[in-house]
């Protein structure tokens, strides 16, 4: 391809990742009703034991997380949060994502934070009899041998894995933490679940669940009347859907995928902000006419002497 052919690709993929995010930003907001539990579509065997944690932690490696840490830079500078790949996730977002599964009764989803465990891994994967065998030894194998090979300890990628129902955090963000537990609250709700993760995982068809994950993560939110996280949540996952959109706009371009993400991350932290000013200019509002009933107060009518005697 010639120059002016690979600058008009690049101009038509950048023209393309805005239109597309803008529309997200308008469209891809909080969903209301927020329903907390819908019709999950469960297997026995992969209920946790009694003695079993949900949620497990990785030893601490400082040397292993300090490289982490660097290699997470890129998505740190694109999502503009060092929270991003940090392997440092605070008590407060393993909390909140405890909470999330427990509210929405996902209790044989495995949170895994800043923890390599393959064994366990491709012992979940053999366990999960809600998705079907050869998916499970095709497309699953792939997933259980990319996460023994390419350990996120190091390398990073918050992520949920449908063939082991495992969820893997790196980042201290519990926006992120929450979107991951939409993606696993809406895959248990799928009857062909590796079909399902198959097909969703192709360029373009990507953005679906990603936007059902980001929505639910936004609702849950604000159905817990939670104004500080949502608004934080707007801030850190419109641009990462930005970087989501820009993946599916450019699968085939050589090394223009980060130029390419940087480009359309910015427009994704314009209406984030913008959305999240929305909601805390709603909160404010409300806390101004709390105060002011409060100030009032209740004062009891006077009485009629005259009627007393």
């Amino acid at each position: 391809m010639s120059q002016s052919g690979i600058l008009f690709t690049l101009h038509s993929a950048l023209r393309t990742i805005c239109v597309c995010t803008l529309f997200f930003s308008v469209a891809g907001c909080a969903t209301t009703p927020y329903v907390y539990e819908a019709s999950y579509i469960t297997h026995p065997e992969m209920e946790l034991a009694e003695e079993e944690s949900q949620i497990v932690r990785g030893k601490r490696r400082p040397v292993i997380d300090g490289i982490g840490w660097v290699v997470g830079i890129p998505g740190k500078i694109l999502l503009w949060d060092r929270r991003v790949d940090n392997h440092r996730v605070s008590p407060e977002t393993e909390a909140a994502m405890a909470e999330y599964l427990d509210k929405n009764g996902l209790e044989q989803v495995k949170v895994r934070i800043n923890e390599y465990d393959p064994w366990g891994e491709w012992k979940r994967l053999r366990k999960n009899k809600a998705v079907g065998w050869g998916w499970r030894y095709t497309a699953g194998t792939l997933t259980a041998l990319t996460y023994t090979l390419l350990p996120g300890r190091i390398i990073g990628g918050d992520n949920y894995n449908p063939f082991t129902n495992t969820i893997s955090l790196y980042s201290d963000l519990p926006a992120i933490a929450l979107h991951e537990g939409g993606h696993s609250k809406d895959f248990a709700t799928r009857k062909y679940k590796g079909t399902y993760a198959v097909v969703t995982a192709l360029p373009g068809v990507a953005l679906w669940p990603e936007a059902i994950a980001t929505s639910d993560a936004l609702g849950y939110l604000e159905a817990e009347q939670n104004a500080t996280g949502e608004a934080d949540a707007y801030q850190v996952l419109y641009p990462a859907y930005a970087t989501y959109v820009a993946g599916a706009a450019t699968p085939f371009l050589p090394y223009g995928d980060l130029a390419i993400k940087a480009g359309a991350v910015i427009p994704g932290h314009i209406v984030g902000r913008w959305k999240a000013r929305e909601v805390r200019q709603k909160q404010q509002l409300t806390r101004d006419n709390t105060a002011g009933i409060q100030q009032v107060g209740y004062t009891e009518p006077a009485r009629d002497k005259q009627s007393d005697e």
